[in-house]
């Protein structure tokens, strides 16, 4: 869908629910590709914060070359109820993102009273990090609507989304969320649909063997990311890239992993509970597996973020 201005993402309207990290990450997304978006959140302190946020995101990714120059800024508008904003003369949304937090309960109730509002054939996308999308769709009376996406944080600059694509998911959907992807430069690589895909399922493991290299006192997290850095590779090193996911969202993640795979691999090790239960949940609190000097913000996510993710809505 191209406007007369030429801008591809012109015309559509696009609603997130989730105003946190990744939520707001998918709206500048949107925002700066010339998408109007209705961002959702019923933390009224996060939704009051998220234009600022937004706003921040929008000048760090057009300073990186990362939006197009010509694209004049989608319309944002923020609510705590999308029925609300669609009954005060919201445009009806030509799709729909899920961000809240990784719990499928909570995700299964959001795209429930989703569908029950948008029109039939709306694509009603939920980005997650681990959840099953069948496992959601049966929460759906059109579960042909629903499909998967996994952005990764910041989704201003990683170009590449994994798609994830349930047993129900209908054609049109899929063709409806890549023309989407298409109109906001994103790359899609759709995949089958399994705990973890393919991104969480290698990557979640992994950063968990890390953890352990560094209870056992084996290395220092700086020694291992050094190490993941120089000798494989590793844009960002495994614990790095943990404190950018946010250590409550990778223990989420890898519960999810654990009980549907029943891969040990897959339980969250000692010391990260532990981060976790006192509070050092990575930048987005100033301290996990490294202190951070300032609060959270853009500066850590585009210096640190070429290989980092994060899954959002409640989360951050």
């Amino acid at each position: 869908m191209t406007a007369e201005n030429g801008t591809p993402g012109a015309g559509r309207r696009l609603a997130v629910l989730g105003a946190g990290v990744m939520g707001s990450g998918i709206a500048a997304l949107a925002v700066g590709h010339g998408v109007a978006v209705s961002l959702i959140d019923l933390d009224r302190r996060r939704l009051e914060e998220a234009p600022a946020r937004i706003g921040q995101q929008l000048r760090m990714a057009r300073l990186m070359g990362a939006l197009p120059d010509a694209t004049d800024p989608g319309a944002l508008v923020t609510g705590r109820s999308l029925a609300d904003l669609m009954t005060a003369g919201d445009a009806h949304p030509t799709a729909v993102i899920e961000a809240v937090t990784e719990n499928p309960e909570a995700k299964a109730k959001v795209l429930a009273d989703v569908c029950s509002l948008v029109a039939p054939g709306t694509p009603i996308i939920s980005n997650t990090s681990a959840i099953p999308i069948d496992e959601l769709a049966g929460a759906l009376a059109r579960p042909a609507d629903l499909i998967g996406t996994h952005f990764m944080n910041p989704p201003c600059l990683i170009r590449t989304v994994e798609v994830i694509r349930g047993t129900h998911t209908g054609q049109a959907t899929l063709d409806a969320l890549r023309a989407l992807l298409g109109a906001l430069r994103r790359e899609s690589i759709v995949v089958n649909d399994a705990p973890g895909f393919v991104t969480s399922r290698l990557l979640h493991p992994m950063i968990n063997d890390a953890v352990r290299v560094v209870a056992a006192g084996t290395a220092s997290a700086e020694s291992v990311d050094l190490l993941m850095q120089g000798c494989l590779g590793h844009p960002t090193g495994p614990l790095r890239t943990a404190d950018l996911i946010g250590l409550d969202n990778l223990v989420d993640s890898l519960w999810v992993l654990h009980s549907r795979t029943g891969d040990e691999g897959c339980r969250p090790c000692d010391l990260l509970l532990e981060l976790v239960e006192a509070g050092h949940l990575g930048r987005k609190s100033g301290r996990g597996f490294y202190e951070y000097g300032h609060e959270y913000g853009l500066e850590y996510e585009y210096e640190y973020g070429s290989d980092g993710h994060e899954y959002e809505g409640e989360h951050a």
